[in-house]
């Protein structure tokens, strides 16, 4: 049982430790929790910054819906960070539901989010806890961008494109081997998933602050079309991302092709271990801490309506540490007053958009949004 009200799943992994981090600077008390004690101690001891003055302990646990009801049980909020969530996210969801515990989590991938609305979120609502997937700067940060266009009335459709500097984590490379290899990826259509081509390959955008077209992709659909598909206010959401590294971008079709094709034929355990494999020979190590100078973020949204036009652009630095600060500061927030909305809820909906803008810039890690609206 915890006797900390956060813990954190997956605590050794990159953003795991960020997550920690920031929880130092909230003053908030967790439990660094993962499958190996050892790893856990020596991740928080050489990777958190002040982890001296942090008041937390470690937990060992497997992955095992029992053993992880067990040790939720006492906190108040989980936030997860052990994906792929589509392979290991049940397991914590329900753990959360038992245990009576506000699940959050760092995933991006589209059916997990599906997965969570349709078939968790009214238990969560039920219960009056929050089961907030997507919390992350890929996905959240582009959100805030949207709210701030949809303060203006009469904007149904967005367009989002979301880039950063950097190279994705181990965990992140497996998920989106995972992701393209056992699901689909939509946008919104007049509030229906429609798929996105699988055969496409890479988009071309025009990216605000640059001269050179960006090289894109759905991305797996991200998590806006599944948040938004209940919005009266949106009837249309279309997401495409990226890294600002061209061959990074034009390798990645390549990769997610070639596993695709070969583990077509393979069943679910065999497939999932060449898929990790893969992702192995792609990153098998973790990538440096961030440097704001070279980490470089641009969440872009273009809203438009029948007679309206609204654009937010938000530069930002450090994606993996706004995403850290941001699930930081969603559990300090639930420790004292509960969320805006229970069930199923995206960041902004449950916290607020300007409330988690005003956090990122409090950090420096966004500077302000420019939007311009058409009258």
């Amino acid at each position: 049982m915890a006797t900390k009200p956060v813990v954190v799943y997956g605590a050794s992994g990159y953003t795991g430790r960020l997550i920690c981090e920031y929880l130092r600077e909230y003053n908030v008390p967790f439990v660094a929790a993962g499958r190996d004690a050892a790893k856990l101690k020596q991740s928080m001891q050489e990777n958190v910054a002040g982890i001296e003055t942090a008041d937390y302990e470690i937990a060992e646990v497997g992955h095992d819906r029992k053993e992880l009801t067990d040790l939720f049980a006492g906190a108040s909020v989980v936030c997860n960070t052990v994906g792929p969530f589509s392979v290991y996210g049940p397991e914590v969801v329900e753990a959360c539901l038992a245990a009576g515990t506000h699940y959050l989590d760092t995933t991006g991938e589209q059916d997990w989010m599906i997965t969570c609305d349709e078939r968790y979120g009214a238990d969560f609502a039920a219960a009056g806890l929050l089961l907030a997937p997507g919390i992350a700067q890929m996905y959240t940060t582009g959100e805030i961008a949207a709210e701030l266009c949809l303060e203006k009335p009469g904007l149904d459709t967005l367009d989002i494109a979301v880039f950063w500097g950097g190279s994705p984590t181990i965990a992140s490379t497996l998920t989106i081997l995972v992701n393209a290899a056992t699901s689909g990826a939509f946008r919104l259509e007049q509030n229906r998933y429609e798929a996105w081509d699988p055969e496409a390959g890479l988009y071309q955008l025009v990216l605000p602050g640059q001269h050179e077209l960006a090289l894109a992709l759905p991305w797996g659909g991200t998590s806006h079309p599944v948040w938004y598909r209940r919005d009266p206010r949106v009837a249309n959401v279309k997401v495409l991302g990226g890294v600002f590294n061209r061959a990074l971008m034009n390798g990645v079709p390549q990769i997610v092709a070639s596993a695709v094709e070969a583990t077509k034929d393979m069943n679910p355990d065999d497939r999932y271990a060449a898929l990790t494999a893969t992702a192995a020979q792609v990153m098998n190590q973790m990538p440096p801490r961030e440097n704001p100078r070279l980490n470089k973020s641009v969440d872009s949204v273009h809203a438009s309506g029948p007679l309206g036009r609204a654009h937010c652009v938000i530069y930002g630095n450090s994606n993996y540490k706004q995403t850290g600060l941001m699930q930081a500061y969603a559990a300090y927030h639930l420790l004292q007053q509960p969320p805006r909305r229970v069930g199923f809820a995206s960041g902004c909906q449950a916290f607020g958009h300007r409330e988690l803008l005003g956090v990122l810039e409090s950090f420096g890690l966004v500077r302000e949004p420019t939007v311009t609206v058409e009258r």
